[in-house]
């Protein structure tokens, strides 16, 4: 009498112990399977088992690509990523590892993904350390708006992954190396039209109009007498109130006023006479 076979589950050989019909596996039979479709794939060099290792294993690597999908490439792409990695631990799995398959698993996808943002992700050169912290600062700015409900700081970064504040910063910049935008790239006008994103990118500096003044007026101000010149740097320069410049010298704030509008008259004067054709 030939012995009977076990029933097929979508092309696979089902496993003992594997979920019975309308039944929940637990998290020890879980691993249990998965460990006896190890040994049959190592051990015995059943690809089946194989193929079914990763298809358990598929939504774990989903989830994985989902902590660096940020709409910039699909996700189905990252997907593909992290299911190589998937690959990989599942054939480079020592069967005589006591630690649980996904353990080993997770840094391995992890690490394909990095190296895939790593190699093909950047839009502009950075340094691959930089890149590596960049990477690690988002997943785990990821990991703490999770738990907490809400974006972390730059300093809970910090001191989350043992870096200055700076470094964080940092690498917060160099996120934005990822992706770039043509400057002849067309944008919404005002009046309905497409301007290139060139277009709206810079504006008239106002204070080159205080380069010309400057230069009209450099032979006043060196034949002004020093307390004055300091007077107006004071001012102008080190943005400080009368008041202030008035402690400074130790006159008093009147005194200051009177001073600064006679010296700006003057220079005025000249700068005028100097625009004259």
């Amino acid at each position: 009498m030939a012995s009977a076979r076990p029933p097929r589950r979508g092309g696979v050989l089902r496993e003992r112990g594997d979920r019975p019909s309308g039944q929940r596996l637990t998290r020890e039979q879980q691993q249990q399977g998965t460990r006896r479709l190890l040994e049959r794939y190592h051990v015995r060099g059943d690809r089946r088992a194989r193929d079914e290792l990763v298809a358990r294993f598929m939504p774990l690597a989903r989830q994985l690509a989902l902590r660096y999908y940020h709409g910039r490439e699909p996700l189905e792409d990252l997907v593909q990523v992290a299911a190589v990695g998937l690959v990989k631990a599942v054939d480079r799995f020592e069967v005589r590892r006591t630690s649980a398959f996904a353990s080993y698993a997770v840094p391995v996808m992890l690490g394909e993904l990095r190296r895939h943002f790593r190699d093909n992700g950047w839009a502009l050169h950075v340094p691959r350390g930089l890149q590596e912290r960049t990477l690690a600062v988002e997943a785990e700015a990821e990991r703490l708006q999770r738990d907490n409900g809400r974006p972390p700081t730059p300093a809970q970064l910090a001191e989350a992954l043992d870096l200055s504040v700076e470094q964080v910063l940092e690498a917060i910049d160099a996120a934005h190396a990822t992706d770039t935008v043509s400057l002849d790239a067309p944008r919404p006008a005002a009046d309905g039209e497409r301007d290139a994103l060139v277009d709206a990118i810079g504006s008239d500096d106002e204070r080159l109009e205080l380069v010309e003044y400057r230069e009209a007026i450099a032979g006043a101000l060196e034949a002004l007498p020093e307390r004055e010149r300091l007077i107006l740097w004071l001012r102008f320069g080190r943005d400080q109130t009368q008041s202030e410049i008035a402690g400074q010298l130790g006159v008093s704030q009147m005194q200051i006023s009177r001073l600064l509008r006679r010296t700006i008259e003057r220079l005025r004067a000249v700068a005028d006479a100097t625009a004259e054709p």
